[in-house]
């Protein structure tokens, strides 16, 4: 099983390591609906096994509501589809725990957000959880 925390590999899987590739370069492809970066760079993909003839791709979401959580779910799943054609099911799963954070984003994802919004979401998001422990103590 593949877990990696660099910019190759942000998630678990048990797939070899040329379908990884190929797996990243799917998911490139799709995009989150409310933030122009793809689900990859985001960090938004947790797992994604092969279990016999069956893909299970857990993943999550930026925020928890996101009206368009189906679609982001099913292109997801179209993506990794042709990657692993053995797998008769893809099964994805939008899970909320571990709450996503932009601790999960790739180095790429993040010189994205901030070639877009003008600022390191990273550096803000540290920050604001060091204002938040200062406030509780």
């Amino acid at each position: 099983m593949v877990e990696s925390s660099s910019d190759e590999v942000n998630f678990k899987t048990n797939l070899d390591p040329e379908r990884v590739r190929k797996l990243i370069d799917a998911l490139r492809n799709v995009y989150d609906p409310e933030i122009p970066i793809d689900v990859y760079d985001l960090g938004l993909i947790y797992e994604v096994m092969l279990e016999g003839d069956k893909v299970v791709i857990k993943m999550t979401l930026t925020a928890v509501g996101c009206p368009l959580s189906q679609d982001l779910g099913y292109s997801v799943g179209g993506s990794i589809q042709s990657i692993v054609p053995e797998a008769k099911d893809v099964d994805v799963e939008v899970v909320f725990d571990p709450p996503w954070t932009p601790l999960r984003m790739t180095k790429v994802g993040r010189e994205m957000f901030k070639a877009i919004y003008g600022y390191d979401i990273v550096d803000q998001w540290l920050q604001q959880q060091a204002q938040e422990q200062q406030v509780q103590q």
